[in-house]
């Protein structure tokens, strides 16, 4: 079993597994959060982005059944010859919450990947409302105001947003600014 894993790999992984145009888009987005995240906290940027790519590798095999989802993760990346401890510790965790089974989130690695990846619903859900649907010119403070009214992008977990930036010792405002300038660095990719 391979304790390491590399870009090239992940990104092996990710084309093969996960076909969903929008779950693509996403994970790239979480992936390049994690990288300014992991730059900013002088974590390993290679190691957190390749987390943050592969954090939803199972989406499109559970086919919307998330009793399975992060454990359907770790099966293919074991089956495919990877025992990562705490890459599987914070793919597991981000899943936290969806029923007792699930780990909680112990490590800053943990926090971090469950805000990224909450972050960029709460961003991408903003732009597609904004005249033109772009990312450019998104504040901080419209994002903050969006996380305010629980009746947007329900789905996004807050909490997980906040547990983020407190665990990273950053103002929230701070954190959006990171995400958004982050999903701004491929939002050519992302149609953003």
């Amino acid at each position: 079993m391979k304790e390491s894993i590399t870009y090239e790999e992940a990104q092996n992984l990710f084309d093969t597994y996960l076909k969903t145009d929008y779950l693509r888009k996403h994970s790239r987005e979480t992936e390049v959060i994690m990288r300014h995240l992991a730059r900013v906290l002088h974590e390993d940027e290679e190691f957190w982005g390749i987390t943050g790519l592969l954090h939803d590798l199972d989406m499109d095999a559970c086919e919307g059944d998330y009793s399975r989802h992060g454990f359907r993760t770790l099966e293919i990346l074991k089956d495919e010859g990877y025992d990562i401890p705490s890459m599987f510790q914070a793919i597991l965790s981000h899943t936290e919450g969806l029923d007792s089974s699930r780990p909680k989130r112990e490590t800053l690695l943990d926090y971090c990947l469950a805000g990224a990846e909450n972050i960029t619903g709460i961003i991408s859900a903003y732009v597609l409302l904004k005249p033109g649907g772009k990312l450019e010119g998104t504040k901080p403070k419209s994002i903050r105001k969006k996380l305010k009214d629980k009746s947007f992008a329900a789905s996004v977990n807050r909490e997980f947003i906040t547990d983020t930036y407190l665990h990273a010792n950053m103002e929230e405002s701070e954190f959006i600014q990171l995400a958004i300038d982050a999903m701004t660095e491929i939002a050519d990719e992302t149609g953003m």
